[in-house]
């Protein structure tokens, strides 16, 4: 085990120099090796990816690592900072090394050949490195062309071209994550969540959950337990991910628009039930000023009460049963509170007289 983690903390410092100038003193040699050591952490990645002991010692030690050098140094370049990421160091070291101008030429010759052989040069598993180089760099392209075609962002999240194609590739990585990840997808959400900017990844979460039905793989593709087969298996994994992050559900649920919030209410039950918890604890927070005759915050953080109703009047404006099921609820809640009929009493009546006078 020891052993192990060495190599671990050696790659993590070859990872980290591939991306300096320090690369222009490699030779072929060096590139072999360091391709070679990729490829045995992933080898470590695929055969104890189930194995909890292991599993649990290279993370804490990749987790150490980080810690101990603040965020610089060779432990903290980005790429390996859990056990999903030795899944990957091959793809990681020849995307920086393909990056970094300052590698040689000869150095370069023999990363293009360890990475292209050519036909008939027989590889060691299916999924090769210069298939996945392939496909990472399709989704890359497509992404570019996207921005360059559409600078413009959709004001409809469903409609935004580039948000749609994320929300594809997000559901495509999930089924990926399932066969490869020994977190699985939600280790492969909640790895994204910490290293990407949280409100666009949002938008791409709704976007997913709110793409069409697709049609189911074909008979006969097997896949390993717990992998999402289909986009709709994907979507959820997304619904599961949300609930059993209390944090990023409540922040899906303040930063999203009202109307998005909506829709994928509509689409998901379990969403939609959590949608409104929160937002029932939103409007406890509420407290009426008499002086002013509105509702206002405890708290400056808290949702103020023209948000509260305005994710409320959205909300009743979708069609059955999801209408029915948040005028039950309001009814309820005022119900808890005395049943008054009588404004600045109960933030519920004063929702629902709201919502029924149209003000």
């Amino acid at each position: 085990m020891e052993s192990l983690l060495q190599h671990l903390e050696r790659f993590s410092e070859v990872l980290a120099v591939s991306r300096t100038p320090h690369v222009s003193t490699w030779d072929p040699a060096t590139v072999r090796r360091a391709l070679q050591w990729a490829r045995y952490l992933r080898h470590v990645h695929r055969r104890f990816g189930r194995h909890a002991r292991i599993r649990t010692a290279l993370e804490r030690r990749l987790q150490n690592q980080w810690r101990q050098e603040g965020g610089s140094g060779p432990a903290a370049a980005p790429g390996l900072t859990n056990f999903q990421a030795l899944g990957r160091c091959d793809l990681l070291l020849s995307l920086r090394l393909l990056q970094n101008r300052a590698l040689g030429e000869a150095a370069c010759h023999s990363l293009l050949q360890q990475l292209f052989p050519g036909p008939g040069v027989p590889g060691a598993d299916e999924d090769t490195l210069q298939g996945r180089l392939a496909r990472l760099a399709r989704r890359r392209s497509a992404v570019h062309m996207l921005r360059l075609c559409g600078s413009r962002e959709s004001p409809v999240l469903q409609e935004d071209a580039l948000m749609k194609t994320q929300a594809e590739l997000l559901l495509a990585r999930l089924r990926e994550a399932g066969r490869a990840a020994a977190a699985g997808p939600g280790g492969l959400l909640s790895s994204l969540w910490e290293r990407v900017p949280h409100d666009n990844f949002l938008k791409v979460v709704a976007a997913a959950l709110l793409l069409p039905p697709s049609s189911p793989r074909p008979r006969g593709e097997e896949l390993e337990p717990g992998t999402p087969s289909t986009a709709g298996e994907g979507r959820r994994e997304l619904v599961r991910w949300l609930l059993g992050r209390s944090d990023i559900m409540a922040a899906f649920c303040r930063r999203l628009p009202a109307g998005v919030l909506a829709s994928v209410a509509g689409r998901h039950p379990e969403l939609s039930r959590g949608y409104l918890g929160l937002l029932t604890d939103w409007g406890r927070q509420l407290r009426y000023d008499l002086q002013q005759g509105v509702w206002v915050g405890a708290e400056p953080q808290g949702v103020p009460w023209e948000e509260l109703y305005g994710r409320f009047e959205s909300l009743c404006r979708a069609p059955p049963p999801l209408k029915d099921e948040v005028l039950t609820a309001l009814e309820s809640w005022k119900a808890q509170d005395g049943g008054f009929q009588v404004r600045g009493l109960s933030v519920w009546t004063d929702l629902l007289l709201a919502l029924g006078s149209g003000t």
